[in-house]
Formats: structure tokens, sequence, C-alpha cells
């Protein structure tokens, strides 16, 4: 008998997966396909990362961990955070997860009340809500626009916080118009959800992947908010499935009883892999990749705008360009299609992101060679003529 939970029905797929799988359909006809809808970062994973990794699993280092994660691995990133932004962050907060969507568990799964709201960004990232929704939480987009660099304010926030209200849950730099939130920005949400007793997430999965300096974490701004963190971007470790979870204190002990449970541990070989992510060879190799990502921005921000699409926010970080495509075609969806057979150019719609304004709005992802971003912009100009 078919009878799934009630909330499956409030989880939507990823609906550029539609068009990954025609993507992948004309690559078996033979059509060559650039593709600038995948949020993964195009570089292997680094040579000492790799290093760390066999050396582990040739030692027999495959047993359980901690729930909490490898206490070496947990003082190391304490380490990167008083090295890198001059922050002391306890290694007895931080928590390793199976990637940042572990981390999301995690905290929902301690924070998240049956239906009590949480506020998220629209645009934003679409797995956040359903995560939320996952623990019987109730999801409530704010709309964010180019007035705002498309990250919530606390003005815009007075509209949708009720006393049914818990928590915020923002993205720095955000996915999927890569912009971000500054010290004092990051303050004053801080202590808007402070002042209402709810809580505080800050998603910074992107962090490092930043290219108007080296933006400083969330944590500088308290010490009673969430963040969020993936060894998958920076640090090119997607299929390695690692992320953490730093946690005000007071939460530790819950966070691990819920991750005994949830998880048993992270995977061990990946986390002795990533003991060797914050070594000076390691960190040389990901700033000239960020240095690399920066140039592919600078290249397709006007490109892109010469072809009609409007690039609404400069990204700061991450690696992504949100265009408003309404200039061209009135709906995104068929523009992303189109685009697809026309050009064999993958693109990403709005329409994963959120219900705001999404059939204007595109993604494209610079999770590819100088090479081909070049050769899908020429594809482009051919198809919208010249424009």
């Amino acid at each position: 008998m078919y009878r799934p939970a009630s909330r499956t029905r409030d989880i939507a797929p990823f609906h550029v997966m539609e068009l990954l799988s025609r993507a992948k359909a004309l690559e078996a006809q033979g059509r060559d396909i650039i593709h600038m809808e995948v949020g993964e970062p195009d570089f292997p994973t680094p040579e000492p990362i790799l290093r760390a990794a066999q050396a582990a699993i040739a030692e027999g280092k495959v047993f359980y961990t901690p729930a909490l994660g490898l206490p070496e691995l947990r003082q190391a990133i304490s380490d990167f955070y008083r090295h890198r932004h001059g922050v002391a962050v306890p290694a007895s907060r931080i928590v390793i997860t199976a990637g940042a969507s572990g981390a999301l568990t995690l905290a929902m799964a301690c924070l998240a009340e049956p239906g009590r709201r949480w506020l998220l960004a629209d645009p934003g990232y679409p797995c956040n809500r359903h995560f939320v929704r996952s623990f019987e939480g109730v999801p409530v987009s704010v709309p964010v626009g180019a007035e705002t660099n498309f990250q919530p304010t606390p003005a815009q926030l007075e509209n949708f916080w009720d006393s049914a209200t818990d928590g915020l849950l923002v993205a720095s730099p955000a996915n999927p118009t890569g912009t971000m939130l500054s010290v004092p920005e990051l303050a004053a949400l801080a202590d808007f959800a402070r002042q209402r007793r709810g809580h505080f997430i800050v998603d910074e999965i992107y962090q490092g992947l930043t290219y108007d300096g080296d933006v400083p974490t969330a944590l500088a701004v308290a010490d009673d908010l969430w963040v969020v963190q993936s060894f998958s971007k920076y640090f090119q470790m997607t299929g390695w499935r690692l992320g953490w979870l730093v946690v005000p204190e007071p939460y530790v002990r819950d966070v691990e009883k819920l991750a005994q449970n949830l998880f048993i541990s992270p995977s061990t070989p990946a986390q002795y892999a990533a003991l060797a992510a914050f070594g000076p060879e390691t960190l040389e190799i990901l700033e000239s990749r960020r240095a690399e990502f920066q140039r592919r921005r600078d290249f397709l921000a006007p490109a892109l705008e010469s072809l009609g699409f409007r690039v609404t926010a400069r990204p700061q970080g991450a690696f992504y360009l949100y265009c408003d495509s309404s200039g061209i075609a009135g709906d995104s969806f068929s523009l992303a299609s189109r685009m697809l057979e026309e050009a064999g150019v993958a693109a990403t719609p709005g329409l994963d992101f959120g219900a705001n304004a999404p059939e204007r709005h595109i993604r494209f992802a610079y999770t590819t060679g100088m090479d081909r971003l070049g050769e899908a912009m020429a594809r482009l100009g051919r198809l919208f003529g010249g424009r």
C-alpha cells in the first residue's frame, strides 16, 4: 500500500533535473552540451587531500569516529577560523557532518518545532525550505530583490516575523545570486532575531569563494548563532560528502545525541582527507582556483549583458550569475529549454529558487573553463541574433 507521509507532498523536486535529463539524452545522441547549470566546481579535489585519504585508508583508518567528528579535524577547523578570520571558535562547538546537508539536517532536527515558522530569502537555495518542512516546521519565503542585494533586511523581516516564528536562515554568499551580507548587516539580523528570542542560522558553504576581499565569517558577529559550512565548494570535495556545523555552546549535547542517532559518524576516510585541506600546499592551490573563478565571473557578466540578459546582482562570492532574462523571453523555463535544444547550452531557470518572479530569472554557473564559457556565449549570440 502506497501511503507516504504527508510532508512529502510539500517537497518539490529540482525542476532543472528535467533539463539535465534532456541534456544527457542529447549528449547520448552525440550533441555537445556546455553545462552551466551545475553548482559543482569543475576542478578535481586537490592532490594533497587525495594523498591524505590514500594514506589513511592504507593505514586502516576506516572505523567509526566520534559522532561529532575527529577531534583533530575539529581543532583544525578551529585553527582555520583563527588564522583566516581572526575569530576564536572553540573546537567544542564544531560538529563534523555529512556535508552541509547533514549540518542543516542536524540544525533543523534540533530547532524546528511542528507548525512553527522559519523565514528564508526568496530566491534562495531550494533545499533549505525542504529541510524546515521535513522536520514539520513551516518555511516562509521573504521576497528579496536587487534593491537589497537579494538579501533580507530587518525592515523587511518586520512584515513577516510574528508570534509563531522561531527563526531566520540566510546564506552568505548566497545561491543563486552570489551576494553577501556585510558584518554590520549580519549583526543587525542577529540582533533582530535575538530580540525576538529566535534562532539565527547562516549558511556559509561558499565562504572562501569570494572575490572582493576575504569577507569575515558571521561568527565574528556573535556566538549565539549557527553556521553551516562545507568542504564541497571552496575545498572542492563535493563527492566526499563532508561539512561542519558551528553550534552555540548550550546546544552541543543536543546535536551530539541527534548525530549519534541520525548518522553515527561522518565518513572516516573523508575526515582524514580533510585534515590536509588546511595545509599551505592545499591552500595555495585553492587560492589560485579562486582567482580563476573570479576571472570567469569578470568575463561572463559583461558577455551575458551584451546578449540582453541583465545581471541584477553582481556576485561577490560563489560561482553563479543570476540574470533577469525578461528582455529576451517571458518565461525562463521555456528559454532554458530553447537554449539547450537549439544552442546546446544548459542553465538553470528561476523556478528552482522560489516563487519570487522565477519566470524572469535564470542562473548561469561559471563552473566550466574559459574556452567553454566563450563557446557558450558565441552559441547564445547566434541564437539570439547577435543581440
